[in-house]
Protein backbone atom coordinates (compact mmCIF):
# COMPACT_ATOMS: atom_id res chain seq x y z
CA UNK A 1 0.00 0.00 0.00
CA UNK A 2 1.21 3.79 -0.87
CA UNK A 3 -1.08 5.75 1.80
CA UNK A 4 -4.97 5.38 0.64
CA UNK A 5 -3.87 3.66 -2.35
CA UNK A 6 -3.97 -0.12 -2.98
CA UNK A 7 -1.15 -1.20 -5.37
CA UNK A 8 -1.67 -4.48 -6.97
CA UNK A 9 1.84 -5.09 -8.31
CA UNK A 10 0.38 -9.02 -9.48
CA UNK A 11 -2.93 -9.85 -10.83
CA UNK A 12 -3.29 -13.49 -11.18
CA UNK A 13 -0.35 -14.44 -12.47
CA UNK A 14 -0.51 -17.79 -14.17
CA UNK A 15 2.52 -19.57 -15.23
CA UNK A 16 4.31 -23.50 -15.26
CA UNK A 17 8.31 -23.04 -15.41
CA UNK A 18 9.98 -26.28 -16.49
CA UNK A 19 12.67 -28.28 -15.34
CA UNK A 20 15.84 -27.72 -17.04
CA UNK A 21 14.19 -24.87 -19.56
CA UNK A 22 16.11 -20.81 -20.14
CA UNK A 23 12.28 -19.10 -19.45
CA UNK A 24 12.64 -15.14 -20.52
CA UNK A 25 10.50 -12.81 -18.85
CA UNK A 26 10.16 -9.99 -21.05
CA UNK A 27 7.70 -6.90 -20.59
CA UNK A 28 8.13 -3.21 -20.03
CA UNK A 29 9.36 -1.29 -16.74
CA UNK A 30 6.79 -1.59 -14.04
CA UNK A 31 5.03 -4.46 -15.61
CA UNK A 32 5.90 -6.86 -12.47
CA UNK A 33 8.65 -8.89 -13.64
CA UNK A 34 10.85 -8.21 -10.57
CA UNK A 35 7.68 -8.65 -8.65
CA UNK A 36 7.06 -12.34 -9.79
CA UNK A 37 10.64 -13.34 -9.26
CA UNK A 38 10.76 -12.13 -5.68
CA UNK A 39 7.62 -13.78 -5.10
CA UNK A 40 8.68 -17.11 -6.71
CA UNK A 41 12.22 -16.84 -4.79
CA UNK A 42 10.18 -16.54 -1.38
CA UNK A 43 11.55 -12.37 -0.46
CA UNK A 44 8.00 -11.32 -1.23
CA UNK A 45 4.85 -12.65 0.01
CA UNK A 46 1.73 -13.00 -1.72
CA UNK A 47 -1.93 -12.08 -0.58
CA UNK A 48 -3.78 -14.90 -2.45
CA UNK A 49 -3.85 -18.02 -4.56
CA UNK A 50 -0.51 -20.50 -4.90
CA UNK A 51 3.36 -20.69 -5.67
CA UNK A 52 4.62 -24.10 -5.78
CA UNK A 53 8.77 -24.09 -6.04
CA UNK A 54 10.42 -26.89 -6.59
CA UNK A 55 7.48 -29.09 -4.79
CA UNK A 56 8.01 -26.24 -1.41
CA UNK A 57 4.32 -24.58 -1.34
CA UNK A 58 5.74 -20.96 -0.18
CA UNK A 59 2.70 -19.92 1.19
CA UNK A 60 3.31 -22.77 3.97
CA UNK A 61 6.79 -21.75 5.01
CA UNK A 62 7.97 -19.84 7.87
CA UNK A 63 10.48 -17.26 7.46
CA UNK A 64 13.25 -19.36 8.76
CA UNK A 65 12.29 -22.06 6.18
CA UNK A 66 12.40 -19.34 3.32
CA UNK A 67 15.90 -18.35 4.30
CA UNK A 68 17.19 -21.64 4.38
CA UNK A 69 15.12 -22.82 0.82
CA UNK A 70 16.93 -19.11 -1.39
CA UNK A 71 20.24 -20.82 0.29
CA UNK A 72 20.24 -23.92 -0.58
CA UNK A 73 18.18 -24.10 -3.87
CA UNK A 74 18.09 -20.97 -5.79
CA UNK A 75 21.00 -18.72 -7.43
CA UNK A 76 20.79 -15.32 -8.15
CA UNK A 77 22.79 -13.18 -10.98
CA UNK A 78 22.35 -9.66 -11.13
CA UNK A 79 22.40 -6.62 -13.57
CA UNK A 80 25.43 -4.72 -11.55
CA UNK A 81 27.12 -7.96 -10.74
CA UNK A 82 27.42 -7.61 -6.85
CA UNK A 83 30.99 -8.81 -6.34
CA UNK A 84 32.93 -7.98 -3.28
CA UNK A 85 35.75 -5.31 -4.52
CA UNK A 86 38.18 -6.92 -1.66
CA UNK A 87 37.71 -10.50 -2.63
CA UNK A 88 39.42 -12.00 -5.35
CA UNK A 89 36.83 -14.30 -7.84
CA UNK A 90 37.79 -17.07 -6.96
CA UNK A 91 36.74 -16.09 -2.81
CA UNK A 92 33.32 -14.04 -4.50
CA UNK A 93 32.61 -17.61 -5.91
CA UNK A 94 32.90 -19.46 -2.82
CA UNK A 95 30.60 -17.24 -0.92
CA UNK A 96 27.73 -19.00 -0.79
CA UNK A 97 29.73 -22.05 0.21
CA UNK A 98 31.15 -20.87 3.20
CA UNK A 99 27.45 -18.46 4.17
CA UNK A 100 26.65 -21.99 4.82
CA UNK A 101 29.09 -23.22 6.67
CA UNK A 102 31.21 -25.39 4.17
CA UNK A 103 35.09 -25.35 5.22
CA UNK A 104 37.50 -22.82 2.98
CA UNK A 105 39.06 -25.66 1.43
CA UNK A 106 36.03 -27.08 0.61
CA UNK A 107 34.60 -23.93 -0.88
CA UNK A 108 37.93 -22.88 -2.93
CA UNK A 109 37.78 -26.15 -4.09
CA UNK A 110 34.37 -26.27 -5.77
CA UNK A 111 34.60 -22.34 -6.43
CA UNK A 112 37.70 -22.99 -8.26
CA UNK A 113 35.65 -25.42 -10.67
CA UNK A 114 33.12 -23.59 -11.24
CA UNK A 115 35.32 -20.68 -12.82
CA UNK A 116 36.64 -23.38 -14.85
CA UNK A 117 33.25 -23.98 -15.94
CA UNK A 118 32.76 -20.33 -17.10
CA UNK A 119 36.20 -20.10 -18.41
CA UNK A 120 38.00 -18.09 -15.62
CA UNK A 121 40.22 -20.16 -14.50
CA UNK A 122 43.08 -18.14 -14.81
CA UNK A 123 41.47 -15.45 -13.21
CA UNK A 124 40.85 -17.28 -9.62
CA UNK A 125 43.75 -14.35 -7.86
CA UNK A 126 42.24 -11.42 -9.45
CA UNK A 127 39.93 -8.46 -7.92
CA UNK A 128 37.04 -7.62 -9.67
CA UNK A 129 38.37 -4.10 -10.44
CA UNK A 130 41.12 -5.74 -12.96
CA UNK A 131 38.52 -7.72 -14.79
CA UNK A 132 36.03 -6.85 -17.19
CA UNK A 133 32.41 -6.24 -17.50
CA UNK A 134 31.60 -9.59 -18.77
CA UNK A 135 34.23 -11.05 -16.82
CA UNK A 136 32.91 -10.11 -13.91
CA UNK A 137 29.38 -11.16 -14.85
CA UNK A 138 30.78 -14.52 -15.62
CA UNK A 139 31.95 -14.38 -12.34
CA UNK A 140 28.77 -13.74 -11.05
CA UNK A 141 26.88 -16.59 -12.70
CA UNK A 142 30.14 -19.47 -11.11
CA UNK A 143 28.98 -17.45 -7.76
CA UNK A 144 25.00 -18.20 -8.68
CA UNK A 145 25.63 -21.72 -9.36
CA UNK A 146 28.76 -22.98 -7.01
CA UNK A 147 25.84 -24.48 -4.48
CA UNK A 148 24.20 -26.45 -7.30
CA UNK A 149 20.96 -24.80 -6.83
CA UNK A 150 17.76 -26.37 -8.55
CA UNK A 151 16.26 -22.76 -9.60
CA UNK A 152 18.65 -19.68 -10.91
CA UNK A 153 17.32 -16.55 -11.14
CA UNK A 154 18.94 -13.98 -13.34
CA UNK A 155 17.62 -9.77 -13.26
CA UNK A 156 19.02 -8.35 -16.25
CA UNK A 157 21.92 -10.11 -16.90
CA UNK A 158 23.39 -8.44 -20.00
CA UNK A 159 22.26 -5.20 -19.90
CA UNK A 160 25.36 -3.78 -18.38
CA UNK A 161 27.30 -5.36 -21.43
CA UNK A 162 28.15 -4.74 -24.43
CA UNK A 163 26.67 -6.88 -27.40
CA UNK A 164 29.58 -9.25 -27.98
CA UNK A 165 29.78 -9.85 -23.92
CA UNK A 166 26.00 -9.84 -23.53
CA UNK A 167 26.16 -12.77 -26.51
CA UNK A 168 29.10 -14.72 -24.56
CA UNK A 169 26.91 -14.17 -21.08
CA UNK A 170 24.06 -16.31 -22.83
CA UNK A 171 25.77 -18.74 -24.15
CA UNK A 172 27.52 -19.61 -21.21
CA UNK A 173 24.37 -19.41 -19.35
CA UNK A 174 22.05 -21.28 -21.67
CA UNK A 175 25.42 -23.86 -21.92
CA UNK A 176 25.30 -24.39 -18.09
CA UNK A 177 21.39 -24.97 -18.16
CA UNK A 178 21.93 -27.86 -19.91
CA UNK A 179 25.26 -29.41 -18.03
CA UNK A 180 24.13 -28.77 -14.71
CA UNK A 181 20.47 -29.29 -15.14
CA UNK A 182 19.26 -26.01 -13.79
CA UNK A 183 16.22 -24.40 -14.77
CA UNK A 184 16.97 -20.57 -15.09
CA UNK A 185 14.53 -17.56 -15.24
CA UNK A 186 15.68 -14.47 -17.06
CA UNK A 187 14.07 -10.88 -16.45
CA UNK A 188 15.49 -9.23 -19.64
CA UNK A 189 14.85 -6.12 -21.59
CA UNK A 190 17.18 -6.88 -23.98
CA UNK A 191 15.70 -7.77 -27.22
CA UNK A 192 19.20 -8.96 -28.63
CA UNK A 193 19.06 -12.46 -26.67
CA UNK A 194 15.53 -13.67 -27.07
CA UNK A 195 17.04 -16.48 -29.19
CA UNK A 196 18.68 -18.15 -26.22
CA UNK A 197 15.72 -19.03 -24.59
CA UNK A 198 13.57 -21.99 -24.33
CA UNK A 199 10.42 -20.18 -23.96
CA UNK A 200 9.48 -16.60 -23.40
CA UNK A 201 6.59 -15.06 -21.48
CA UNK A 202 5.46 -11.41 -21.54
CA UNK A 203 4.30 -9.71 -18.72
CA UNK A 204 1.97 -6.44 -19.38
CA UNK A 205 0.09 -4.82 -15.81
CA UNK A 206 0.45 -7.57 -13.36
CA UNK A 207 -0.58 -10.21 -16.05
CA UNK A 208 1.06 -12.77 -18.22
CA UNK A 209 -0.39 -11.85 -21.67
CA UNK A 210 2.09 -14.26 -23.87
CA UNK A 211 3.86 -17.39 -22.89
CA UNK A 212 5.10 -19.75 -25.64
CA UNK A 213 3.78 -23.39 -25.45
CA UNK A 214 6.14 -26.49 -24.45
CA UNK A 215 5.13 -30.23 -23.84
CA UNK A 216 6.47 -32.74 -22.66
CA UNK A 217 8.64 -31.46 -19.94
CA UNK A 218 8.62 -31.52 -15.87
CA UNK A 219 6.99 -28.94 -14.19
CA UNK A 220 9.36 -27.47 -11.87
Amino acid sequence: NSGEAEVKALQGVNLDVYEGELLMLVGPSGCGKTTFVSVVTALLGFDRGTCVVLDHDLSRMSDEAKTAFRGKEIGFVFQAFNLIPALSAAENVALPLTIFGASKATALSRSKEMLEAVGLEEKEHVLPGNLSGGQQQRVAIARALVHQPKLVICDEPTSSLDHKSGQVVMELLKKLTKEHSVTMIVVTHDNRVYQYADRIAEMEDGRIIKVEKKTDEKIL
